[in-house]
């Protein structure tokens, strides 16, 4: 937008959830340019594809017009762009362009966002017409005694509802599988992997289908499992100077870190990354509103993905080869009964600390990788740094554990400083901002 943004007059976003909450979202609007509301993400007001997909993509628009003899103040056209689902205006459909009248609400299909039209001066009105006026009473309602009448899908948006429900079926099923040390494992294992990815999404802010961040850790799962692997372990550990060191081989530091950078960070750090470009090459080929949903479109949804593929690539090098590995060994020297205790001591934090780990790693490319699909004139350039600096992190990781605790946990401290700052700039950079449940303001 190139013209001067004026503090005449706004459109003002209902906020999601009750109608009647006084929280709004403000727009002001350009005295000289168009307005474009939509999900494209060149739109001057981005609608989160996620929470409205029936919105389209250049859905309406604010065009300003000529002042009219009776008032000397700016006016505005509001226009329906041939959208799929229709713009109402006060309830009732609009057919080309109305002039908007102070207080006019317009609505993008039949339930999608709420805008309400004010001029500076009279939005203060305006909300408090929306803000319900408590009355004083000394009686006790049905909803107060029984709240849970009364929150309906205010318990899945404020109470985490379904983080809880997940919590105690985990719960269950680990009382279930006492006794039975592989299903334990499986079950703690991949609630512990849950957690840190949740942490992750919350602090992301960005709507992500559940269902594409399970293809996402599945695809890394399905690779780990493929000859695909063997063919990175033979290019990067084989013909590449990244060969793993021998039990016992002493060997300095610095050619320790070498062959880490080539045999774990430069090598695992790529295999991550291709569940995400394939979803990124199908999101391609989508059409609206799934390719929102699957594809990459910006940095948040690169960490999203990462991270994802990073817990998929955490269970199964911690359950099919850490803890075995640590069982069989401690079985032998220790003989049986000590052996799975061994195993969970190193299950918890392998997969507590993936949030400073893989996940930090992966989350960080991705963010390089949705960077690149913002800037596409420096993809190669973004691309190459985001993987060369991923890489560097995952192998100082690796060589750290042979050195120093100390230093161990100043590496992952760095990590995960990397991956928070990459999430922060990524909300900063999202085209869907207004819509991020991190970063939404509260009025």
């Amino acid at each position: 937008m190139t013209g001067d943004i004026s503090p005449i007059a706004y459109l003002r976003q209902l906020s999601i959830g009750n109608p009647s909450e006084p929280k709004l979202l403000v727009h002001p609007l350009s005295i000289e340019d168009v307005t474009a509301i939509g999900r494209d993400p060149r739109c001057q007001i981005v609608i989160d594809p996620l929470l409205f997909a029936s919105v389209s993509r250049r859905h309406a628009e604010v065009r300003p017009c000529d002042p009219s003899e009776e008032s000397d103040r700016p006016c505005w056209w509001i226009c329906d762009l041939n959208s799929s689902n229709g713009t109402y205006l006060n309830g009732q459909r609009l057919r080309g362009c109305r002039i908007l009248q102070s207080g006019d609400r317009v609505t993008l299909g039949n339930d999608g966002p709420e805008f309400i039209f004010e001029y500076v001066g009279e939005v203060d009105r305006q909300v408090e017409a929306f803000t319900p006026v408590p009355t004083p009473t000394d009686s006790v309602t049905l909803t107060q005694l029984f709240p849970i009448v009364s929150t309906g899908r205010e318990l899945t948006r404020k109470a985490y509802l379904i983080p809880g429900i997940i919590t105690i079926t985990f719960v269950v099923a680990l009382f279930v599988a006492v006794g039975q040390p592989l299903l334990f494992n499986r079950l703690l294992a991949g609630y512990i992997a849950l957690v840190g990815f949740y942490f992750v999404y919350q602090l992301c802010g960005k709507r992500k289908p559940w269902w594409v961040m399970v293809l996402s850790a599945m695809g890394t799962y399905f690779l780990l499992r493929s000859p695909v692997l063997l063919l990175f372990i033979h290019i990067f550990r084989e013909i590449l100077p990244g060969q793993v060191p021998t039990p016992g081989q002493l060997i300095n530091p610095i050619e320790l870190l070498i062959r880490m950078f080539f045999g774990a960070g430069l090598m695992e750090e790529l295999l991550k990354a291709i569940p995400l470009a394939i979803l990124f090459l199908i999101g391609r080929f989508l059409p609206a509103p799934w390719n929102d949903r699957v594809g990459i479109w910006e940095p948040l949804d690169g960490i999203l993905l990462g991270a994802a593929s990073a817990v998929g690539f955490t269970l199964v090098e911690t359950l099919g080869q850490y803890v075995p590995d640590l069982i069989q060994t401690t079985s032998l020297q220790l003989g049986t009964g000590w052996d799975q205790l061994r195993g969970l001591q190193v299950l918890i934090p392998r997969l507590l600390g993936a949030i400073s780990g893989h996940m930090a790693y992966s989350g960080y490319f991705g963010y390089f990788i949705g960077l690149a699909v913002l800037k596409p004139r420096q993809s190669w350039l973004i691309l190459l740094i985001g993987y060369l600096t991923a890489s560097g992190l995952h192998a100082l990781w690796n060589v750290m554990g042979s050195v120093s605790e100390i230093l161990l946990a100043l590496v992952g401290m760095v990590s995960y400083a990397f991956l928070a700052a990459a999430i922060l700039k990524a909300r900063s950079l999202s085209p869907t901002r207004s819509q991020n449940f991190a970063t939404r303001l509260k009025s």
